[in-house]
């Protein structure tokens, strides 16, 4: 395994995008439970992209305009709803105590969705991960899996950092109405320009 891969890897992973504003959100409202449990979603969001990639089903998407499209408008909308429910105060930064059961299931479904309502990790994966393997090398399939793994566990590690950072100053922000306010409008501001952002997105 190369050192290029696991740099750019890091770099991938810890560029500030959907996952990790999720992530951080969660430890800011539920606590370090939540974005543990926000990491390993967002991680199992991953999973049909790199599993697309690696069977050659990104290339179908690449080419079909209209499965591309779908995707991201998907993706769009989901992000629009997760500002307009964080502005509603019952969503993504919710303040409150650690999180019931049911409160958890609905952290790692939405972390999921974050990831797998967005085509452009599927063509990353699949521009991404070949330039680390020899196509010619019979073992080009284990190893492009083994990477993958490497990938995944890398991004649960990064994501659940941030979430346990953000969940350690959770003290010094429950409590204070206004910054709480200034804390949804900024992270549903953040939503809704990283839907923009996808909105825009070419293929």
């Amino acid at each position: 395994m190369s050192v290029e891969f696991l740099l750019t890897s890091f770099i991938v992973v810890a560029s500030p995008g959907t996952g990790v504003l999720y992530t951080l959100a969660a430890g800011l409202s539920r606590g370090a439970r939540a974005s543990v449990l926000a990491a390993f979603a967002c991680t199992l969001g991953i999973i049909p992209h790199m599993a697309a990639a690696i069977t050659g089903l990104a290339a179908l998407l690449y080419t079909s305009a209209l499965a591309f499209e779908v995707i991201k408008y998907l993706g769009v909308a989901y992000l629009l709803y997760l500002a307009w429910s964080t502005l509603q105060e019952h969503g993504a930064l919710d303040v409150q105590g650690e999180s019931a059961p049911k409160t958890a299931r609905q952290v790692i479904v939405e972390g999921i969705l974050i990831n797998v309502l967005n085509p452009k990790l599927s063509i990353f994966f699949f521009a991404f991960l070949p330039q680390f393997v020899d196509t010619t090398d019979p073992n080009a399939l284990p190893t492009m899996l083994a990477l993958s793994c490497v990938f995944m566990a890398m991004t649960f590690v990064v994501f659940a950092i941030y979430g346990v950072f953000a969940a350690a100053v959770r003290t010094h922000i429950v409590g204070r109405p206004g910054v709480l306010t200034w804390m949804r409008r900024s992270f549903a501001a953040a939503f809704v320009l990283l839907g923009a952002r996808l909105a825009l997105t070419e293929r």
